[in-house]
């Protein structure tokens, strides 16, 4: 492990992109943990989305030269926003981090072994789960979790936070970036693309925090997650990575059907039992 005093600087150029709406109120920590990485050979795309608080206000408060600020000419779903984001990118690599999560300063440098083995083409590594609310953190994912062709696992086990990615540019061009017309689920749709086609290279520690509190978009639209699923299930090509695999996609439908018609407080009482 890198020790925090100590910066690396690699020949590899790692475009971050933060897509930003309205997100000021934990935004400081996230610029903050981009800012205080080990490794320094990056460039931040922060894609504002037609924001209305303070979020410009905030990231130009930091003075950092490899920020860099672009305002959306019309508010977008939030994919179309990524695809947008990536048009901006000049690194060989991508790497993407919402802006209620946070990175801890070894996220890049720990993927020294990924940015140098072109038989990886995309990273992603296990995180902790922040519980705003009571202050605790929580492993995702306690076993170790496979490396190279991951599809299998994944539909079993889907443990990708789009926060902790990161991929080569020319991955995201040869599956045509995001589904567009996803709001939820456009990471897991492209993740399961190209896991069909290319090696995963898992880091096996926690590389950052993602956020949960209760303006979580996810928590916010449970029905559109349910629906969203729902076509991407429908619209999967018929291929043996599909077919092997469709029991664990009918089990994850059914999961999310049962939950975006189940009341909160259902949901809450059943937590506790």
């Amino acid at each position: 492990m890198v020790e925090d005093s100590k910066k690396i600087k690699m020949s590899k150029l790692i475009s971050i992109i933060v897509n930003c709406y309205n997100g000021e109120k934990y935004l400081k920590q996230t610029l903050e943990s981009i800012q205080k990485q080990n490794y320094t050979n990056w460039e931040l795309i922060f894609w504002d989305n037609q924001s209305t608080d303070n979020s410009k206000a905030i990231l130009k408060s930091f003075n950092e030269s490899r920020f860099k600020y672009f305002y959306s000419e019309k508010f977008t779903s939030l994919y179309e926003a990524r695809n947008l984001a990536c048009e901006k990118c000049n690194g060989e690599f991508i790497a993407f981090l919402d802006c209620d999560d946070w990175w801890y300063d070894d996220f890049l440098s720990e993927r020294e072994r990924f940015f140098s083995n072109k038989q990886f083409k995309f990273s992603f590594s296990k995180f902790h789960f922040f519980f705003q609310k009571s202050n605790k953190f929580m492993i995702n994912y306690e076993k170790e979790i496979p490396n190279g062709k991951v599809y299998d696992f994944l539909s079993k086990n889907y443990l990708v936070a789009i926060s902790g990615l990161i991929l080569r540019k020319d991955l995201l061009e040869r599956i045509n970036f995001f589904n567009k017309e996803f709001n939820i689920i456009g990471d897991f749709d492209a993740v399961m693309k190209i896991s069909k086609i290319e090696e995963a290279y898992v880091i096996q520690k926690p590389l950052l925090s993602i956020r949960i509190h209760g303006e979580n978009f996810g928590d916010k639209y449970r029905k559109m997650f349910f629906k969203e699923f729902k076509r991407w299930y429908f619209f999967q090509e018929r291929d043996n990575f599909f077919n092997k695999n469709k029991f664990f996609f009918q089990k994850r439908l059914l999961y999310l059907f049962i939950v975006s018609i189940t009341p909160r407080f259902l949901r809450d009482l059943l937590k506790k039992k």
